[in-house]
């Protein structure tokens, strides 16, 4: 009779996916094997080619279309008779509001970034819908079962943002190589081929320094008659000996830190890499070839990309990729931003990285490695993304059959812990202090006088709180909001709003002001207390501004949960020990050794795939179960 009552359940189910990559291909699979005969999917990804190593459904035909659409044509091949219903869009399109989301009876996230995981959790929320969430990263895996008033909800435990640097580390005191990627990525990068416009950190720098080395007034700029190569070594020159002397004449900053070491391109390079190296013309890719796959590593005859680079190659690497950009990619410039599948950028990256790190008595690290730091990549395991696949549908049977006694969070280790690989424990109540679910005000601490609104909507509201409508008031005041429904004179008013310090506003917002901010789409509304602050470490809060109740995940040995002791910032690594599974039912603080502490890791998967927050199991001896 409960096999009848499962297979009831499951056929007439209306379940709907998010997403449709690494993790959606094996689920969409599973489902339709399983006997689910009603299932919607939505996806805005188009498929690539290094999707196809483990996103089975898709083939190299496919590449450039929609993987929503692929991969329900793909199941229909073979279940034919179900219905599946395809949208290539993104799921915080208006569209997809509460009350669609209302029609289904479960719905199962296989996204790849914070902010679409925590727009779904609040619909689902808002509209009653029980979540299963699930992750990978690399051997990692894990699959949580969220149903509201029952179970905490995704944001009951808070996920850390990705790690910011201080601006003063990255362009002064690197003492890590993902400070030298961040410099070469953001600053560098961005200043030779991104927006001329923007502002950038170098700018300060490269005005010290032209008085000094006699340079005209923009040393990045390339005049129209410059030779390519004395142009890459003039950047050289500038960037790794200049403004590396510049920094040296402030002696009180190397006190107590160890002096980097100026570095110039004739020291290094020979006098001409044309007659060494020929010319860029007869490079691996024609001007007819994907602009992506230009490299400059065949013209140096450098293959293998875990081969760890010295000075004078990662120099070389570094004059010929410039080169190859004005030379292949000169209508790009300007408009181009990091991307970790352009090797070419890659490449440039890495040497840049390489050559500062250098200078700084950082380690080197090889382009295979450089690229996993600049692009936050852990490797996807295609055998992960179906054991995990399998677990969204044993939980999301569970929640069809309101088997709440048997929800499980599950866990899927690297190393077994007690003779396990896959570790489940029993999921815990809503978090009291959960401003999401639980409704608890949260506190602002600010510079009223300082900071203007358009500070805490960027930094907070939409950063933080993951809200993408919002409306903001002050008592009876509307000081902020967003929609198309809104007149010119109302969007004027509240752009001039933006500008305006917080106790400058029509209502003005002081210490002891309480605001309350909502995301209507969201059907989300939470209160702030504000806190007037005069000061801000620069280096602790860099934002300028604290807020309390929504508090990044605890540090690991002094540094960022988003670092690893290689400084990666992409490891994650977990406990070969845990606590023991048995029969009878205890608390995790039981078992739990002291030094357990919580992990969580917010990364890429590889190619942006598949979900990527990892929670270690034996971190939840604080939480409260659900009886």
């Amino acid at each position: 009779m409960d096999q009848q009552q499962q297979q009831s359940a499951i056929q007439g189910a209306k379940v709907l996916m998010v997403g449709a990559g690494g993790i959606g291909c094996e689920l969409l699979k599973t489902l339709a094997l399983s006997g689910f005969h009603d299932i919607h999917i939505i996806d805005m990804d188009t498929i690539e080619v290094s999707n196809l190593n483990r996103q089975f459904l898709f083939r190299r035909s496919h590449v450039g279309q929609s993987k929503a659409k692929v991969a329900r044509d793909a199941v229909l091949r073979f279940r034919p008779h179900i219905n599946i219903r395809s949208y290539h869009a993104n799921v915080k399109n208006p569209e997809f509001d509460v009350d669609f989301f209302k029609q289904f009876d479960v719905v199962l996230n296989g996204l790849d970034n914070l902010d679409a995981r925590r727009h779904v959790n609040r619909l689902c929320l808002a509209a009653d819908v029980p979540l299963v969430e699930s992750g990978t990263t690399g051997f990692l895996g894990q699959v949580t079962v969220h149903v509201k008033g029952k179970t905490e909800c995704y944001e009951c435990q808070t996920k850390p943002t990705p790690k910011t640097y201080p601006v003063c580390t990255i362009t002064s005191t690197p003492t890590k190589f993902v400070h030298c990627i961040v410099w070469a990525k953001e600053l560098l990068f961005a200043k030779l081929f991104g927006d001329k416009n923007q502002d950038n950190d170098l700018n300060v720098r490269a005005n010290k320094a032209a008085s000094s080395s006699k340079e005209t007034e923009d040393v990045f700029e390339r005049a129209d008659d410059e030779d390519i190569e004395q142009y890459g070594r003039k950047i050289y020159d500038h960037v790794f000996g200049y403004n590396i002397e510049a920094a040296l004449s402030n002696e009180e900053t190397w006190k107590n830190r160890r002096r980097p070491r100026p570095i110039y391109s004739k020291d290094v390079l020979p006098e001409s890499l044309t007659q060494k190296n020929g010319s860029t013309q007869n490079c691996s890719a024609t001007d007819g070839d994907d602009s992506t796959t230009v490299s400059a590593m065949p013209l140096l005859g450098l293959k293998n990309p875990q081969e760890l680079w010295g000075l004078t190659q990662n120099s070389l690497v570094f004059i010929e990729a410039l080169k190859l950009f004005f030379a292949k990619r000169k209508k790009e410039i300007g408009h181009l931003t990091f991307d970790k599948d352009d090797q070419l950028a890659v490449e440039f990256v890495t040497a840049a990285a390489n050559i500062r790190a250098e200078s700084f008595g950082i380690p080197l690290h090889s382009l295979f490695e450089a690229k996993g730091i600049a692009g936050n990549i852990v490797h996807a395991v295609a055998t992960t993304n179906a054991i995990v696949a399998g677990l969204i549908v044993i939980e999301a049977i569970k929640v069809l059959k309101k088997d709440a006694d048997k929800y499980r969070m599950t866990y899927c280790l690297e190393h077994p812990s007690r003779k396990m690989l896959l570790m489940p424990v029993e999921p815990f109540e809503p978090n009291p202090s959960c401003y999401v679910c639980s409704k608890t005000p949260l506190v602002l601490e600010i510079n009223t006088q300082k900071s203007k609104l358009r500070d805490l909507v960027d930094k907070i509201v939409k950063a933080k709180l993951g809200m993408n409508l919002p409306l903001i008031m002050h008592g009876a005041s509307l000081l902020y909001e967003v929609g198309d429904d809104l007149d010119d004179i109302m969007v004027a008013n509240y752009n001039a709003n933006l500008e305006k310090s917080l106790s400058e506003l029509p209502s003005p917002v002081i210490n002891g002001s309480i605001l309350t901010v909502e995301d209507l789409q969201q059907e989300l509304s939470c209160k702030i207390n504000v806190k007037h602050r005069e000061e801000f470490d620069e280096e602790k809060e860099p934002e300028g501004m604290v807020l309390s109740g929504w508090t990044q995940s605890p540090a690991t040995n002094g540094e960022s949960a988003s670092t690893s002791n290689n400084e990666s910032a992409v490891d994650v690594t977990e406990s070969s020990s845990g606590p023991e599974i048995a029969s009878k039912k205890r608390k995790l603080s039981e078992t739990q050794p002291e030094n357990h502490k919580r992990e969580t890791e917010n990364v890429e998967s590889e190619d942006d795939d598949d979900l990527v927050e990892i929670e270690n199991p034996m971190t939840v001896s604080k939480k409260k179960r659900v009886a």
